[in-house]
């Protein structure tokens, strides 16, 4: 028998009797090879971005606008626009004389509500739900009762929405389009060929134009091929005869039909770019605590092999055999574990406003491949390095050591913790000379690089905290500390590989939620700081019509009214550069003899001026462009007009997070809705001003009025978003490091049966053997915490100072929740452990193997 299948069947049949330890490399692979599969899967859906159509699903070809900009800086990205990009009307007539094509119909939406008791029926933002009766055949409406509107004020709602609204054809229904008030007759119900979640509202032909926020545009355009004709193929043709167009097929269209697919790709890639690397770097360090805690613990072992005649390399090879069949078998479990967890993390990421509900997630054969090969590469090497030293070491010198390891780490640790260190110190000390909206981009790494450093260092921190520290320990804990802290001064080298998560999972978990909390404060305050007012009216019912503006502006004791209109945008000429992160444009009305509405201030110029096109930038953007007032440059809107505009004024604007201004009625055309959903609104006296305005409001379907804070709130949901994503990778990264904690801290305790029932003999009881691990336990956990938050700090501290601010913001109780977290984890595995170590009794723990 070749040495090889020596190794490979000794190293086999090692496992049967180390059960424990194999148990933990497996648990710890297992869950890290399920999420770097899930975020495998969550990458695949980005870029696939597979939603099928509903409303649109009969239609085999969907046609719309731009799919996007494409950046100047840039070969071949292109970036999805904020808005739905419409087609002009004659660009119907271009795709129906393809050849080809049997029926081009052309697609209008508008905001639409249905109204009980004169509020929304349901409650919520509004969607496009107001559709001409003509593109009914895009989603197969068949009509169940009734006829086709054919008159103005007649309207035919989808079956399900006249069922749950308890009306038929023939009823008269209030319905909120484009936010006003109407009444409509019920000419029929209609069938949908599939299930559509959405409701619809179809009208006729002269209201669907009368109603089009966008007059002499469509949003889209269905296509249905002739005969015998392929959409593929088709959708070539169409490409190529009318330019500048998005033809799509299969699920594709769903893309068209939802607006936020599309805007959720770029979020989905950073979220499942950001998760994965986490989940690597967190995966690497756990497995390679685990795997290097487990060799150790078998020093002994491996020295008796080394001294009956192994060689280094054979010592080396059975190791890492050993640690890869594990690996293998908890590999293959982690595909199944994948699955789970990707639909759990997509699904949780669509409940909470992450993605959008339509968005499907995509998890074939390539992620699965890639989260295993990748787990294999990790644990392989950290098998390699693991049994590197023990396969180097001299017999006697393994002996020796096997006995009292040592807390030296060598040269090459050293080294690596020294590059880690620095690199956490380059990466806070570059995010204080960053813009705020991007710090945190470049801050968070500094998390992972200070915890790489503490597992390299480990064992030479625990001792030193020991000698440091152990006097103080001593007079706290009382006498069952005094072996405590021997012990774990002693075994600092094992201890250390219950450190690492620790200090991983508290200083992700603080420095991912504060350094958001304290960006989103900055966030929410920069935009709310760039707008005044008494107070602020806002619509749920699709916006509001000129004649509510003009009443609000009538109302008495209203000095200035002004609709506020947000999208975002790009300056294409000179190009800002922004690319994948547009600029936030905002848009009000031009100031008046009562003042305005924008708080700050204007450096150069004047908002008198802020009519037709016309912009007003902030001093920043204008001298990063070289621009001044009376320039005139080019901007691409949300909706991918291009527009050319002239600079009217400079506004000194935060430099994080600023937004550039342009008229109300500019901004309103280019957005999906073409309507504003906020006034704002400044007169004398705040609290009368609102109780007017309350009572005007009762007559307006989904109107509600609030004081200035609503700024802030209305914000408020979008940041939340964005926060919403660092929360969900903090506690995945966190759930990770505790299991791999409990894991690594249930393997130590478990190895020191020997230990405890010497002690046992020597007359030590049970509970003074608890009391000791527990001591120990808390030494570990208070240092892991303590390392845990000094790198955090190298987060959240260049954060803060980015805002202005020199303390984070954010909750005390995320801070008070991580340690008493930390010490659920340790103190229980501890309890646990040590009452599975001494099951036996003392005689036969001291006659089993082990240290």
């Amino acid at each position: 028998m070749s040495s090889r299948r020596v190794v490979l069947a000794l190293a086999l049949s090692s496992l049967r009797y180390r059960a424990a330890a194999s148990l933990a490399s497996f648990v710890a692979i297992l869950i890290g090879c399920g999420l770097l599969i899930a975020c495998a899967g969550l990458f695949e859906t980005a870029i696939v971005l597979k939603a099928e159509p509903q409303r649109l699903s009969a239609a085999p070809l969907v046609v719309g606008g731009s799919a996007g900009f494409k950046l100047p800086d840039e070969e071949s990205e292109v970036v999805p626009y904020a808005e739905r990009a419409v087609l002009p009307e004659d660009q119907v007539a271009k795709i129906s004389a393809v050849q080809g094509v049997g029926q081009a119909v052309p697609d209008v939406s508008f905001a639409t509500v249905l109204l009980h008791e004169g509020a929304p029926a349901e409650s919520g933002a509004s969607v496009l739900s107001g559709h001409g009766w003509d593109s009914a055949s895009l989603g197969g409406y068949k009509l169940t009762e009734g006829t086709a509107p054919n008159t103005p004020g007649q309207v035919v709602l989808d079956a399900a929405t006249a069922s749950s609204a308890g009306v038929h054809a023939g009823s008269a229904v209030d319905l909120a389009v484009n936010g006003q008030r109407q009444s409509f007759q019920v000419s029929g119900v209609a069938e949908p060929s599939q299930t559509v979640k959405a409701p619809a509202f179809f009208f006729s032909v002269a209201d669907a134009q009368r109603f089009n926020p966008h007059p002499g545009t469509v949003g889209l355009v269905g296509v249905f091929p002739a005969n015998g004709v392929d959409p593929g193929d088709l959708a070539t043709k169409i490409s190529e005869q009318v330019p500048s167009l998005t033809v799509l097929t299969g699920d594709d269209r769903g893309s068209a039909e939802f607006l936020g697919v599309s805007g959720s790709q770029l979020p989905l890639i950073l979220l499942a770019a950001v998760f994965g690397g986490m989940v690597l770097v967190v995966m690497a360090l756990v497995v390679s605590a685990t795997i290097s805690l487990t060799v150790r613990q078998r020093q002994q072992e491996l020295a008796l092999l080394r001294a009956t005649g192994a060689t280094p390399k054979q010592v080396h090879r059975m190791v890492v055999m050993e640690t890869m069949a594990v690996g293998a078998l908890a590999a293959v479990c982690g595909a199944f574990l994948g699955s789970l967890l990707g639909n759990w993390i997509f699904s949780t990421s669509g409940s909470l406003g992450i993605v959008p509900d339509e968005l499907s997630f995509t998890q074939d054969i390539i992620a699965f491949a890639a989260g295993i090969v990748a787990t294999l590469a990790i644990t392989f090497g950290a098998a390699w390095f693991a049994a590197l030293a023990a396969a180097r070491a001299r017999p006697i010198q393994a002996l020796a050591e096997a006995a009292i390891p040592g807390v030296k780490v060598n040269a090459m640790r050293r080294m690596g913790a020294l590059i880690c260190g620095a690199a956490t110190v380059l990466l806070a000390a570059t995010t204080i000379f960053m813009p705020a909206d991007t710090a945190s981009a470049i801050g968070g790494p500094a998390v992972l690089t200070g915890a790489i450093g503490v597992a390299l260092l480990g064992p030479e921190i625990l001792a030193w905290v020991v000698d440091r520290f152990g006097p103080f320990v001593r007079r706290v804990a009382g006498r069952d500390a005094t072996l405590a802290v021997i012990n774990t001064r002693a075994r600092a080298v094992a201890f250390a590989a219950v450190l690492t998560p620790i200090t991983l999972a508290s200083a992700v978990a603080l420095g991912n939620v504060y350094s958001e909390t304290t960006a989103q404060k900055a966030q929410i305050a920069a935009y709310a700081g760039q707008l005044q007012a008494d107070a602020v009216v806002s619509s749920t019912a699709g916006g509001f019509s000129p004649d509510e503006l003009a009443q609000i502006r009538s109302t008495p004791g209203v000095s200035t009214s002004s609709p506020l209109v947000t999208s975002s945008g790009w300056v294409e000429e000179p190009y800002d550069g922004n690319g994948s992160d547009p600029l936030r444009l905002m848009g009000v009305a031009a100031q008046d003899q009562g003042g305005t509405v924008l708080a700050t201030e204007v450096t150069e110029g004047s908002l008198t001026e802020l009519r037709g096109n016309s912009v007003a930038l902030p001093v920043s953007v204008a001298e990063n462009l070289e621009v001044k007032v009376g320039s005139k440059i080019k901007m691409r809107l949300g909706d991918g007009a291009q527009v050319p505009v002239t600079v009217v004024a400079l506004l000194d604007s935060p430099s994080s997070y600023a937004s550039m201004v342009l008229p109300a009625e500019l901004l309103a055309a280019h957005t999906t809705s073409g309507l504003s959903s906020q006034v704002l609104v400044r007169g004398g006296d705040a609290s009368a001003i609102v109780s007017a305005l309350s009572d005007r409001a009762k007559d307006w379907p989904g109107v509600t009025v609030g004081d200035d804070s609503a700024l802030a709130e209305s914000f408020q949901a979008s940041a939340d978003v964005e926060a919403l994503i660092n929360y969900l990778l903090a506690v995945l990264a966190i759930a990770y490091a505790a299991i791999a904690a409990v894991n690594t801290l249930a393997v130590a305790v478990l190895a020191r049966r020997r230990e405890f029932g010497a002690q046992r003999l020597a007359g030590a009881d049970r509970g003074q053997i608890r009391r000791m691990l527990f001591v120990e336990g808390g030494i570990v956990a208070v240092t892991g915490l303590v390392l845990g938050i000094v790198i955090s700090l190298f987060t959240v501290i260049p954060m803060a100072l980015t805002t202005g601010e020199i303390i984070p913001s954010g909750p005390i109780w995320v801070f008070l929740a991580v340690i008493l977290a930390i010490f659920l984890i340790v103190w229980p595995a501890t309890a646990l452990s040590a009452r599975l170590a001494m099951r036996r009794n003392a005689i036969e723990a001291v006659k089993m193997p082990g240290q």
